[in-house]
């Protein structure tokens, strides 16, 4: 991922109910689309943990 452009899952359909990502500075930012205003910056590589660790149950 290179680009400044919001992205979604092409699971999400037409729906505005989805978690939307970007690389920008070097930075991955995640936000929820219904929320905007809110952005969460990180790493790539804390991203990747954090998604191996939702796949593995660790946050059940």
């Amino acid at each position: 991922m290179s680009s400044s452009a919001w992205q979604k899952s092409s699971y999400s359909a037409a729906s505005d109910n989805c978690v939307e990502v970007r690389s920008i500075d070097g930075l991955v930012e995640v936000r929820e689309s219904d929320e905007g205003d809110v952005t969460v910056r990180t790493t790539r590589l804390n991203l990747a943990d954090f998604l191996q660790g939702a796949k593995d149950g660790e946050f059940d």
